[in-house]
């Protein structure tokens, strides 16, 4: 191996007067650190030299100044000290030498960097005061191996460094107040529910905002320092800049809130909270449609009102798919890699101060998984990886793709979620005091519970799985028989089996868990049976739900009477800041007070609504309206051009549907019990209805269906195929990809809310409710929330809750119910207008929908629900509870 080119300890010593020399050259701190890099670079003898500083939270570094790697890095690479050779130089505050650095194990790759045409690496501490500073770095081109009195003399060139790295990072930062702050914000998902946090994101660079899925880790990224800085001074950013980062502070170390008031007893030991998907943000894809949604909204309020609570997921590297449309309407799936670079995601790092890794042994061998952390505003989630160093190839695409997979791929990502999520938070020495399984899929986890509290009180599975269920909650969320996972016993046998034994269960008797009918050996093993057998505290996510599912599972309990089976529920509700449009809660800051954010949960905030303006309110809509449908417009006109269509078409599809017309939307899974084409039943009627001059009527579609739902495909295609039917070209749009942005557009600017599936097989939806929020109105079947939600002036009702043994019956009563109350109630009332074109009748409907529905179907209501009637109790924490005899 080569070495450093010949040259004498005296050659490489840096000394105060060169530093002096070298300040007084540069003249700020940060100037002085690029000529100090440069002048080690010539004198070591290497292709480069790299300052990185330690940032204030100390557990993350910045490349500060660079003589070699790529000028557009400084200040924009940034790593954990947990992460990279040069954390490693951090995390053990030593030097670390490495002749080809590319096959260390904790080399990590920076894109653009040019960091992969050097093979060696030296790094050293860079120590003020016997404080860490930051890391010194030098590698070379060709593989080398670095004497010891080099790595010394480095030491000591690090040891004058280092007071100029102290000074740039406490006086004249290098990464400055303005970007310092920026990253702040960008790194925790607080930022997207605070409108005015959005909003400077998105004016340091609209185009860049929108092009990269508003995603300010990948806008930052891109952008050089100076640039940053230029554009801040130039727009006037700097004052928005620290508004934002001091309510961020002020957010974060709030003590004065509802959880400290009402949920102290969970501090010590918090709520788990497990989900199979988590829909925060658009640029996190790692969600499909309502279960992750609800999910992100559920810990979004879980921080705001100070819960504690830790999210566990899973990370889906190419997330759910992208969809594209053929010609014909067809669903196309593309799957694409998503960058952990461009997310707001650090390692989780365990009691060991390293990186957590758990491991799951299965009679295949061991399954591997490493652990991300995400910061949600006060919440951490914690989401694990199985694309980890040593897994076999099956095992490092568990987690590639969600719901993307067989069986045996979905048991693999219900191990790690359930089972390795538990041992994640062991392993970063949390001990959570309630689990909470939202959905079955993470069930394993109470499996898990059990076996760690036999495990530390010296018991066996009986006397454990007799305690562990009064800490568990279980939301169910499908009263549909396919949305419940089932496992063969081979499947159960082969991942459980070892902690099977553990556990000292014999194959059946585990089985029996996961059986409605435990003597049944040919049954499957079903998640939300186990869910359900383990669980002291169930519910369902609606009153009607909970009446559906009462009856669905009365057969795990034969000596009760249906009414007595012992599931709840508590209604979805949806997070307010996240859903809401700025120029809405703009309004709402007028009439319902500042602090109304806070309160949102509470019926009295609502009731000011009423002191609207009329006039002001439908302005407010309109603007939303015309948003959408330019939004809208501009989706369709790249769908098209994406396939290849003419300019014709493209000019056309930039003209299509008017601000005038009364709009409505449908956004959800196609899945066939939603019936999306029960519009369809009657082409003429709706063709008249469409294309009434006086009384138009438009509608916009979007939604996925799963990728092997042949029929939900067809139902998709059917209403795509609307857009090509002349009669209709203007008045139909599918939107493709329907993700939280698509939806943002659609719940804040439609006019309706179109939903109609096959009651009752809505368990809750919540799309409904994020329309409620800015003024929409909803027309939908009798089920799910809206059954409890309707009561005949807040909107639109199909039907009268009553169902049909013939389902072409059920399907044909609510298809002329539909038609019979856009053309009598809906229409008439939205084209009722006053003189000055207001319409009155139905502005004071849309006034009783916010009014009566704000408050109710709000996640802060629900997590409140949560925690005073399942968190606290299953944790122990209630102050009185008397019971009936039995």
């Amino acid at each position: 191996m080569t070495q450093f080119l010949d040259a004498s300890d005296a050659d490489l010593v840096l000394t105060v007067d060169d530093i002096s020399n070298l300040a007084q050259e540069g003249g700020k701190p940060a100037d002085t650190l690029m000529n100090v890099v440069a002048l080690i670079a010539t004198r070591f003898r290497t292709d480069v030299c790299s300052a990185y500083l330690l940032e204030p939270d100390r557990s993350n570094l910045v490349l500060a100044a660079s003589l070699g790697l790529h000028p557009s890095c400084i200040g924009a690479l940034r790593m954990s000290i947990h992460e990279g050779l040069a954390g490693l130089v951090a995390e053990q505050v030593r030097p670390v030498a490495v002749e080809d650095a590319l096959n260390h194990p904790r080399f990590k790759y920076f894109k653009d960097s040019g960091e992969e045409e050097y093979h060696s690496f030296l790094g050293v501490p860079l120590i003020d005061r016997g404080v860490l500073q930051g890391v010194l770095v030098v590698q070379t081109k060709e593989p080398r191996t670095f004497r010891e009195n080099e790595i010394h003399m480095l030491v000591e060139a690090a040891g004058e460094v280092a007071p100029v790295v102290s000074e740039a990072r406490t006086l004249d930062r290098f990464i400055g107040p303005t970007q310092e702050r920026l990253w702040s914000l960008a790194r925790n998902l607080w930022w997207s529910w605070d409108r005015a946090c959005v909003s400077m994101f998105r004016d340091l660079s609209p185009t860049r905002w929108r092009a990269l899925n508003q995603n300010p880790i990948s806008m930052l990224g891109e952008i050089p320092l100076d640039e940053i800085e230029r554009r801040a001074t130039e727009l006037g950013l700097h004052s928005r800049i620290n508004y934002c980062y001091r309510r961020q502070q002020e957010y974060l170390l709030a003590d004065r809130t509802w959880g400290a008031t009402n949920a102290g007893v969970l501090r010590p030991r918090p709520v788990a909270y497990f989900s199979a998907e988590f829909g925060l943000h658009e640029s996190l894809p790692i969600y499909s449609g309502g279960l992750g949604v609800l999910a992100g909204d559920h810990i979004k309020s879980a921080s705001d009102l100070d819960i504690p609570l830790i999210g566990i997921g899973l990370f889906y590297g190419q997330g759910y798919f992208l969809q594209r449309l053929d010609q014909s309407g067809w669903q196309r799936e593309e799957y694409l890699q998503t960058d952990v670079n461009q997310l707001p995601m650090q390692p989780a790092i365990g009691t060991n101060g390293e990186p957590v890794v758990v491991e799951i042994a299965t009679r295949g061998g061991v399954i591997r998984a490493k652990v991300w952390r995400v910061k949600v505003g006060r919440i951490d989630l914690l989401l694990l990886d199985s694309n980890v160093a040593g897994n076999a190839p099956e095992d490092l695409d568990t987690t590639s793709r969600l719901y993307g997979g067989d069986s045996r791929t979905r048991i693999r990502q219900e191990l790690l979620l359930g089972i390795g999520g538990f041992r994640a938070l062991k392993a970063m020495g949390i001990s959570p005091g309630v689990l909470h399984l939202n959905e079955g899929h993470s069930g394993f986890a109470v499996f898990e519970a059990v076996r760690n509290r036999m495990e530390e009180e010296g018991i066996d599975f009986n006397a454990a799985a007799s305690q562990i269920p009064r800490e568990v909650v279980f939301t169910t969320h499908t009263p549909v028989p396919a949305g419940h996972d089932r496992f063969h016993p081979d499947l159960i046998e082969e991942h459980l089996g070892p902690l099977r034994e553990q556990l000292g269960l014999s194959h059946d008797a585990l089985m029996s868990w996961g059986r409605e009918n435990p003597d049944n050996h040919a049954e499957l093993f079903c998640m939300t049976v186990l869910g359900l057998k383990l669980s002291r505290r169930v519910n369902a996510v609606s009153s009607l739900h909970g009446e559906v599912s009462r009856a669905m599972w009365k057969v795990l309990y034969p000596s009760r009477s249906e009414e007595a089976v012992p599931i709840g529920h508590i209604t979805n509700g949806v997070h307010a800041p996240s859903w809401l449009a700025p120029q809405m809660c703009r309004l709402y800051d007028r009439y319902l007070g500042i602090d109304w954010q806070t309160n949102s949960g509470n019926a009295r905030t609502w009731e000011e609504i009423e002191k609207v303006d009329d006039g002001e309110l439908w302005e407010t809509h309109l603007s939303l309206k015309i948003q959408l449908l330019d939004f809208v417009r501009r989706r369709a006109q790249e769908q098209a051009q994406r396939r290849g269509e003419s300019k014709e078409t493209l000019l056309n599809l930039g003209k299509v549907l008017s601000p005038d017309a009364l709009t409505i939307g449908f956004a959800r899974r196609f899945a066939t019990y939603k019936r999306a084409n029960l519009l369809l039943a009657d082409i003429e009627r709706l063709a008249s209805m469409v294309n009434d001059p006086k009384r138009p009527v438009q509608f916009l579609f979007a939604g996925k269906a799963h990728p092997h739902d042949e029929p939900g495909k067809k139902v998709l295609q059917q209403i795509a195929q609307m857009m090509r039917d002349s009669n209709f070209s203007h008045k139909f749009v599918f939107v493709e990809d329907y993700d939280i942005n698509v939806a943002r557009y659609l719940v804040q600017g439609v006019d309706v809310w179109l939903n109609n599936p096959r009651r009752p097989l809505e368990a809750s939806g919540t799309s409904g409710q994020k329309v409620v929020l800015n003024g929409g109105l909803n027309l939908s079947v009798l089920d799910g929330w809206w059954a409890e939600a309707y009561d005949g002036l807040n909107g639109f009702g199909i039907g009268t809750g009553r169902t049909h043994s013939n389902m072409d019956v059920h399907d044909s009563r609510d298809g002329e119910d539909l038609y019979r109350v856009l053309n009598d109630e809906l229409i008439p009332l939205y084209y009722h207008r006053d003189r000055d074109g207001l319409p009155l009748g139905w502005i004071k409907r849309m006034k009783r929908t916010i009014r009566t529905l704000g408050w109710r179907f709000n996640a802060d209501r629900m997590v409140m629900d949560y925690t005073l009637k399942c968190y606290i109790p299953a944790a122990g924490g209630t102050s009185s509870e008397i019971r009936p005899p039995s």
